[in-house]
């Protein structure tokens, strides 16, 4: 393989040339005592941080942005940290999926504005692995993922509490009357021991896995939890081969095939992630020029069993247990059967190389393929006349005997409707209703908030119902469970179907069949749309404004109409 020279590196226009834009560029890094041989005709790394104080999740990022910087010193690069936009998910509002396109603008200008030859991407919470990648291959330079890693397991008086699922589980047991408030309290302190991701198979753990079998992270990175000493090592890896990969250079268009992206949904699938995964991965793959659609999706996951044991999918088993039965290699190395393993990577191999003498230590965790936990994949892809474009359910986190109901809708406008009524005494509901929430989608919302997964009313809790069909146009925490249809398309917002529901109405889910139906004669609907009026504007500028201008629909990434495709931008003028 040709290696460039250091006259063709692309920061050699900043500071290896000889005018007075160079002179300043050079004077610059002298004047924070660097030496003129410590960058030029170097590889310059741009190390897109994404820490914050609020990203809980990316704690570790300030230590491990050093440790990436020791890998590329070692290897002859320059390292330079860019930090951006955090999309923190426990404290942004009203939806980090509302910031996801923002950082994957950021990421991009971050990487094209600047003198950078190569990108080490720091991300790991729900909406930056997919932000990063969607920035890191717009921008077409070598990049690398790290992955943040998962926490270590949550401890409550002895009893293993997984991020996320326990919270949606103990909160429905506080408002049903079986555990106290000092109890709910109490869990407080051991849920969460480290920092890191969620340590479910939720969105996080989903899309660092995700972006790992896409071929564009190390062999096993994405399962190290994030308080292991691996992680820093592998952190310090990511930095030495990056450099290598800018002498080399393999940018993301010499490594990605369609292979690869059906690598990464085949993962999603066998693993039982999150249904937030399909949007991301449909926008990463428009970044990238492939095609990936929802029918994909449901041929995959038909084909494809759900090996991994862990929950919300299981009721035991947590990302730490993960790694010690093998992790993200051995998981993948049983899957070989259903992947592409001649797809490139960020090694310089293949996906079948990487893989070559991955272990399984604890078969219950990492499931034979003639004993997986469900016989396909944790997703399937719904259509009909309440979902002409789609929706989604997570089968494998659902109560079997719900994916084939018939029931009434109880209508729900939207969140704050819901809040204020889901607890009435006096509200119509059985375990037999189908809770529809309206205003949640990508527009509506702003920004698909998790919604989806709402709470059974507390009457009906207190009944012992632990589950029933609930459908909206939102998103749900891939740490949840339930019987939830999500992402239908077109939203409500917009005039999609799910618009013309009205209390009473009979809705029909068909999972076996893929079908999803409003059973209100026609005639009747058309009455409905023709008095249906679209909401008023609720954002008149700013990032929000933007959104709601340019967003697409669930079905088709979420991604904004003028960044999913088109030519590279032109490379910056240096004047």
């Amino acid at each position: 393989m040709r290696r460039k020279t250091p006259e063709e590196l692309r920061s050699h226009r900043w500071f290896g040339v000889d005018d007075i834009r160079a002179f300043g560029h050079r004077s610059r890094l002298l004047q924070t005592g660097l030496s003129e041989a410590d960058f030029r005709g170097k590889p310059v790394i741009g190390i897109i941080n994404t820490w914050s104080d609020l990203s809980i999740c990316h704690a570790h990022f300030r230590t491990r942005a050093e440790e990436v910087k020791r890998g590329v010193w070692q290897a002859g690069g320059f390292p330079v940290e860019l930090p951006a936009h955090p999309v923190t998910e426990q404290y942004q509002k009203p939806s980090s999926m509302l910031y996801r396109n923002l950082l994957a603008m950021e990421a991009e200008e971050l990487a094209r504005s600047h003198p950078c030859d190569g990108l080490v991407l720091l991300g790991g919470c729900d909406k930056t692995p997919p932000a990063l990648v969607m920035g890191a291959l717009s921008a077409g330079l070598p990049c690398i993922f790290v992955p943040a890693g998962p926490m270590l397991s949550g401890n409550w008086h002895g009893k293993k509490l997984g991020s996320g699922s326990d919270v949606w589980k103990y909160h429905a047991e506080l408002r049903a009357g079986t555990i106290s408030q000092a109890q709910w309290k109490d869990m407080e302190t051991g849920i969460a021991r480290s920092f890191g991701t969620c340590m479910t198979a939720g969105t996080a753990a989903t899309m660092m896995l995700a972006v790992e079998a896409l071929g564009l992270a190390l062999p096993g990175a994405s399962s190290i939890p994030a308080a292991d000493s691996a992680h820093p090592r592998m952190a310090t890896a990511c930095g030495r081969r990056i450099v290598e990969m800018v002498w080399e250079d393999e940018t993301p268009a010499r490594i990605l095939s369609q292979g690869s992206i059906d690598n990464a949904v085949t993962a999603t699938m066998a693993f039982g992630g999150s249904t937030n995964a399909i949007p991301h991965l449909i926008a990463m793959a428009r970044r990238g020029g492939f095609q990936l659609d929802l029918e994909r999706f449901d041929a995959i996951s038909r084909r494809v069993p759900l090996i991994a044991n862990l929950r919300p999918n299981g009721d035991t088993f947590l990302m730490e247990d993960f790694f010690y039965a093998g992790g993200a290699r051995a998981f993948m190395a049983r899957l070989a059967p259903y992947l592409d393993l001649t797809a490139r990577t960020v090694t310089g191999a293949t996906l079948g190389e990487n893989l070559e003498g991955a272990e399984i230590y604890n078969e219950e965790i990492i499931r034979p393929l003639d004993r997986p936990l469900q016989s396909e994949g944790g997703v399937a892809i719904l259509r009909g006349s309440l979902a002409p474009r789609g929706a989604v359910i997570k089968t494998s986190a659902s109560d079997p005997r719900l994916l084939t109901h018939t029931g009434p809708a109880v209508v729900f406008e939207n969140y704050n409707d819901m809040n204020a009524r889901l607890d009435d005494p006096a509200l119509e509901v059985t375990a037999d209703s189908v809770l529809v929430l309206r205003q949640a989608g990508p527009q509506g919302g702003p920004g698909m908030p998790e919604w989806g997964m709402m709470p059974i009313p507390k009457k009906l809790l207190q009944q012992g119902v632990r589950d029933m069909v609930r459908l909206s146009d939102a998103r749900m925490s891939g740490t949840s469970y339930g019987t939830c249809v999500l992402h239908v398309a077109p939203e409500s917002h917009v005039g999609g179907p799910l618009a013309l529901v009205r209390t009473g109405d009979l809705i029909r889910l068909d999972v076996p069949n893929r079908s999803l139906d409003l059973l209100v004669e026609p005639a009747e609907l058309e009455r409905r749309r023709a008095a249906w009026v679209a909401p008023t504007p609720r954002y008149a500028r700013g990032w929000t404004a933007l959104h709601l201008q340019h967003v697409r629909q669930a079905d088709e990434g979420c991604d904004f109409d003028f960044l999913e495709h088109g030519p590279l931008t032109p490379e910056p003028e240096i004047h």
